[in-house]
């Protein structure tokens, strides 16, 4: 419902301030700069518990497998959706919307420590990059102080120790679920809706061990691959669709 959001955003003439900390980067990143100095967003990735792997490896994955992940401490179905990359994929919808860029210059990149949070790349070559813990208490922080600076109450990165900092492309191969997240958000109106809602049906059903891992992404391909797209009006538009999809996921899966 990007448009919905900002057309109440306008109409009320506040401002949107992202707390999700790659937006909450991109943000501080852009500090006010023109849109047409900007080249492109490039959002970082941790690539979850299973990076590396091939689609052959994931068969057989558990839950508890799922919710090992390297570098960040969340919920549980976050971290599934970080597992999936289906959450990266939600994450470049949301910063086409909340950065009016389009999906051409939304970028992904992989990077494993998550210290780099997200980046900008501007038209004369020069990137910027937001750096900090994996923790989400400075953009939660930064949303209640901007545009002031108040105290870390966080860990701050330590200079004195070595660090290495790496990244490398997603594979997507193994990992599709971002390049349907990238059909999805160009479709617009509610085919981003019918991604988020399958998604979270079929997680939901994988973290009860109802279905295997890579079901996850089978099924929203299939139930995003029926899905009408409409356009959406309101409120009452987003929740109907809403509803529909999630009973046709529970019918597609056999959920009760």
């Amino acid at each position: 419902a990007g448009e919905l959001v900002l057309a109440a955003v306008a109409r009320h003439r506040v401002a949107l301030l992202p707390v999700d900390s790659e937006h909450s980067a991109i943000f501080q990143c852009l500090d006010g700069q023109p849109k047409e100095s900007v080249r492109r967003l490039i959002l970082t990735a941790s690539g979850g518990p299973f990076r590396g792997k091939k689609a052959a490896d994931l068969a057989d994955v558990t839950v508890e497998d799922c919710l090992h992940h390297p570098t960040w401490r969340m919920g549980r179905k976050i971290t599934v959706d970080s597992a999936t990359l289906f959450n990266k994929g939600l994450e470049v919808i949301e910063a086409h919307y909340l950065f009016a860029m389009p999906y051409d210059r939304i970028t992904v990149t992989v990077h494993p420590q998550s210290v780099v949070h997200s980046m900008v790349e501007y038209v004369d070559g020069a990137v910027l990059a937001q750096l900090g813990t994996a923790d989400m208490k400075l953009p939660i922080q930064l949303a209640f102080s901007y545009p002031k600076r108040w105290d870390a109450v966080q860990e701050t990165l330590s200079w004195e120790d070595r660090q290495q900092l790496t990244f490398e492309p997603p594979d997507t191969k193994t990992f599709p679920a971002l390049a349907l997240a990238y059909r999805a958000g160009r479709a617009g109106g509610s085919a981003p809706l019918a991604m988020n809602a399958t998604n979270e049906v079929a997680v939901h059903a994988f973290l009860e061990e109802k279905i295997p891992f890579p079901a996850i992404y089978e099924t929203v391909e299939t139930v995003v691959a029926r899905h009408q797209t409409v356009q959406l009006h309101d409120v009452d538009d987003v929740m109907r669709v809403d509803d529909e999809v999630r009973r046709e996921t529970r019918a597609l899966l056999a959920l009760r």
